[in-house]
């Protein structure tokens, strides 16, 4: 049944094979379930009758864009999992999967019957992948998690913004793509052990747990400096530990810079013409420049105001210091190295047209990228699913379908 097809004169992807459930909605799962697709899987998106979260909120949010990002390359099938029919064709999936992944609250595959427990003991192979805000063991289980929720939790939120101003939420959803790419990896850990040992395994990520490790340099400062460290830093460094460290005024935007490394300092000097500076106590080491970050970012500033964002980045890249102007979105969707790189393509999506989708960031050397197939409308591989691969009559998916165990194939 599998649409993935061996890249031509290279290797095959390394999931090649191996046949996916995604039962999860929004971005952690499918998140995940789109890059083991990416990798060569045969990713069969199970859905509600009415779609997934995402379908739903795609007239007012914007989120058919993001549905199309993290569904390409996917079977798309509707299943009403409350019926015992719905219930009884996930189980014989299962018995020919590799994996199932779903991004339920804790308990709700337990209360349908469909728990890791009974799936795995209709396939001992099975692993079975869950992702949920907090876990499914420890005092915060019930509790209901979004992205929004899990960056308040997890300190993402107080640790954003400036220090005499309200915190505010990371402007990407950081918590539901750190979950997912977690979950990733701990399904591909548990597919490597299955070769050695033919045992599947459950897997679990939390996205409360996925996030903590991106706070280590404000852990840092926490660690070294107490109830003195500041919640804070703006756009300073988040352990305040470099300098120059900051985004920076340019006569048309904004620019980043950093000086990891005293010789990065030195070079900025000699780009702003000021190599007299280098020999300032102020400005001597990084341990200086901290103390004197003010002076540090007076300094530069008052150089960037003059130029253009584009023409700072050219003169700081030149001399290999780490910088970048701030850029607009819509120039991130155009960047020309990604396209070049084929991470990100222009596609005609039978829904939406022609739009800019993501290819997979993970680069599996000797075998070309799968190509880019767009996400399917709401029930498109039924019939290919109940029908050509678990072996159902048209007869029989008319019936499931009258009975509204499964949604019509569009």
């Amino acid at each position: 049944m599998s649409s993935n097809q061996t890249a031509a004169g290279g290797r095959p992807l390394p999931l090649e094979g191996i046949r996916v459930i995604d039962l999860s909605h929004v971005y952690n799962g499918p998140y995940a379930t789109f890059l083991m697709a990416m990798a060569g899987a045969d990713v069969i998106k199970v859905e509600p009758l009415q779609g997934e979260h995402l379908r739903s909120r795609g007239d007012l949010g914007g989120a058919a864009l993001p549905y199309a990002m993290l569904n390409s390359n996917k079977k798309a099938v509707t299943l009403n999992l409350k019926t015992g029919k719905g219930r009884a064709l996930l189980l014989e999936m299962v018995a020919r999967a590799d994996v199932l992944v779903e991004n339920f609250a804790p308990g709700v595959m337990d209360r349908l019957g469909l728990g890791a427990d009974a799936l795995l003991q209709r396939n001992p192979r099975l692993i079975y992948g869950s992702s949920s805000g907090y876990g499914k063991t420890g005092p915060y289980r019930d509790y209901p998690a979004m992205d929004l929720v899990m960056q308040a939790m997890t300190g993402v939120i107080d640790a954003t913004g400036f220090p005499d101003q309200p915190p505010v939420k990371a402007g990407a959803a950081i918590c539901d793509f750190m979950a997912g790419i977690h979950l990733y990896a701990a399904i591909a850990t548990a597919l490597y052990e299955r070769e050695r040992t033919g045992a599947g395994r459950v897997v679990e990520v939390s996205m409360q747990e996925a996030t903590y490790a991106s706070l280590a340099s404000n852990l840092g400062m926490l660690y070294l400096r107490g109830d003195e460290a500041p919640a804070r830093t703006g756009n300073r460094h988040g352990g305040l530990g470099i300098s120059p460290y900051n985004v920076y005024a340019a006569q048309d935007g904004y620019v980043v810079l950093n000086s990891p490394g005293d010789h990065h300092f030195r070079a900025i000097l000699d780009v702003l013409g000021r190599p007299d500076l280098k020999t300032d106590p102020r400005f001597l080491t990084r341990t200086t420049r901290v103390q004197n970050f003010e002076a540090v970012d007076e300094l530069i500033e008052t150089w960037t105001r003059t130029l253009p964002k584009d023409e700072i980045a050219r003169r700081m890249l030149a001399a290999k210091v780490p910088c970048a102007p701030v850029r607009r979105l819509a120039q991130v969707m155009n960047d020309e190295n990604m396209h070049a790189r084929g991470t990100l393509q222009w596609v005609d999506h039978p829904e939406l047209g022609r739009v800019v989708l993501q290819n997979s960031p993970l680069i599996f050397e000797g075998s070309e990228r799968q190509a880019l197939e767009p996400s399917l409308p709401l029930g498109a591989s039924n019939r290919e699913v109940f029908g050509d691969w678990l072996g159902h009559s048209a007869q029989e998916l008319e019936q499931l379908q009258a009975n509204e165990v499964i949604g019509p194939s569009r």
